[in-house]
């Protein structure tokens, strides 16, 4: 299978040809790994990414100061999706993790109390997802190590606080994660940027909507900023809503959620294999164990776009909830 490699990945494999430093080296590749296809065809260039970033950390670390800071800003994803929440000081962000999720983020009614991202996981339904408490950022206040967590995250919640300036925080956390050329998905980048960009998909939520009031004040900021990107309100104080947070994120995420059975019983509907959507039967195999890929011949196929034990093959496309009874 071909590499079809852009030519943003391009770009940023000749900067790291010309890298001389090991920071340098280590963004161009972390750039390299964010741009390349993801699929079969690159799997074995995407480990030799992996395994040169790992060796340039190893540099780095030598460095005064270096390992503290690259441990402290290295989070492995967990769960379905990870989804970094990002936002400016006291507008939740501590406290959305704190109820959502078995982490234990300091939270303080003072400015800056994260000083460095908190992983936790929040269930929702049958699985999870890694929601990472980051530390605040403002106009005065960004540290450059977060541009690569956000980078690699698979969701950006932006939490902005509706008892403040939610309009100006909005523009102000924009406009610093286009300094870190990161961009909601659909915009336009504009002409003078000429290095590769990162499109995320991103989540503007708004915190303290406590009561009618808060509810104005929302829809005001929604005019006035015109927004096109998914927003909700949510309280935290009052609970509500934070079920709708997780099924947005749930939607946005580009997963569905396929069970396996074996002939003659009756399917683990606890633990559901996550996937990409529109991920066919071949590839489901290959994550269930690799030999299935291999010796794969038909699977019988239970949900409500097919026939109860209706015979597919490797191409069939799944469906969310599919029931999937593999023949090897």
């Amino acid at each position: 299978m071909p590499a079809n490699l852009t030519p943003t990945y391009l770009e940023a494999e000749r900067r790291y040809r010309e890298a001389k430093t090991v920071e340098e080296k280590i963004e161009a590749l972390e750039e390299m790994l964010a741009l390349i296809p993801k699929h079969k065809g690159t799997d074995k260039m995407q480990a030799d990414i992996k395994r040169r970033i790992s060796k340039q950390r190893e540099e780095a670390q030598k460095k005064k100061g270096a390992a503290r800071q690259k441990s402290m800003f290295s989070i492995d994803k967990e769960g379905a999706a990870q989804v970094i929440v990002i936002g400016p000081p006291n507008s939740g962000k501590s406290s959305l993790i704190a109820a959502l999720t078995n982490a234990e983020p300091e939270v303080a009614p003072f400015p800056h109390t994260t000083h460095k991202p908190t992983p936790g996981m929040a269930p929702f339904e049958n699985i999870q997802f890694q929601l990472v408490d980051t530390p605040p950022i403002t106009r005065e206040y960004n540290d450059p190590l977060l541009a690569d967590l956000i980078r690699r995250a698979d969701i950006v919640v932006i939490l902005l606080d509706i008892a403040a300036d939610p309009i100006e925080q909005h523009e102000d956390i924009l406009s610093l994660l286009e300094s870190f050329r990161i961009f909601p998905e659909g915009v336009t980048v504009p002409e003078e940027i000429k290095r590769p960009v990162f499109f995320k998909k991103v989540f503007i939520v708004v915190n303290k909507v406590d009561g009618p009031k808060q509810e104005e004040d929302f829809q005001t900021y929604l005019e006035l900023t015109g927004l096109k990107l998914p927003a909700l309100p949510i309280s935290i104080l009052n609970t509500k809503n934070l079920d709708a947070f997780l099924k947005v994120l749930y939607d946005m995420s580009g997963v569905i959620r396929v069970y396996s059975k074996n002939p003659g019983k009756d399917p683990d509907l606890d633990e559901p294999f996550v996937i990409p959507r529109d991920s066919t039967l071949e590839e489901l195999a290959g994550r269930i164990h690799k030999d299935f890929l291999v010796k794969l011949k038909y699977a019988r196929i239970w949900s409500t776009s097919a026939h109860d034990g209706q015979m597919v093959q490797r191409d069939h496309v799944m469906q969310d909830g599919d029931i999937v009874e593999i023949h090897i």
